[in-house]
């Protein structure tokens, strides 16, 4: 599965990652995610609840930043388990720039699923991906055009990638392993 698109979000691009670096900003925005934890270096734990109609999995998930270029862009890699639902890995590049008053955010995902409901088709876990990244960036959205501008996070790393797509990626992976 391969994945693309642009976004532009309601804030300066400094703002941009630093609240794609806030933990309780992308919990709060994705739908089904449990937590984020910070492991060591640039690895990070996901773990997510994913839902599609009666069925209904949890999912944990690693990823690793790399070719970090704060605020600008970055790539990551990841790799998760839904135990007998199946697997996602994959990989991510995304680049923010400044556009007006806002920032444009631009992402390629590359992602390879599997597990025993294979069978399903592409055409409901395309679906159910681009329904997780919409309903993220709604969401995202929402938060970074709030009236009060948002401080950087006391734990984030200078430097630091965003991860608010890669949480959606995995969330995406996640539910399209359950349903491919």
């Amino acid at each position: 599965m391969e994945m693309t698109g642009e976004q532009t979000i309601p804030a300066a691009q400094g703002a941009v990652w630093r609240g794609l670096n806030d933990p309780d900003v992308l919990k709060s925005c994705i739908s089904g995610c449990e937590s984020i934890e910070k492991l060591a270096g640039a690895e990070y734990a996901i773990v997510t609840t994913a839902a599609i109609g009666p069925v209904k999995a949890r999912f944990r998930g690693k990823l690793l930043l790399a070719d970090l270029d704060p605020p600008n862009s970055y790539s990551l890699s990841f790799d998760g388990q839904g135990g007998a639902a199946g697997f996602a890995k994959g990989s991510a590049k995304v680049s923010l720039a400044t556009e007006g008053a806002g920032t444009r955010l631009s992402y390629t995902v590359k992602a390879q699923v599997g597990g025993k409901l294979a069978q399903i088709g592409s055409r409901l876990i395309d679906g159910v991906a681009k329904k997780l990244a919409d309903d993220f960036f709604a969401a995202f959205n929402r938060k970074m055009a709030g009236p009060a501008p948002m401080a950087a996070p006391a734990e984030t790393a200078p430097g630091a990638a965003p991860l608010w797509w890669v949480v959606a990626i995995i969330a995406a992976m996640f539910l399209l392993a359950y349903f491919t």
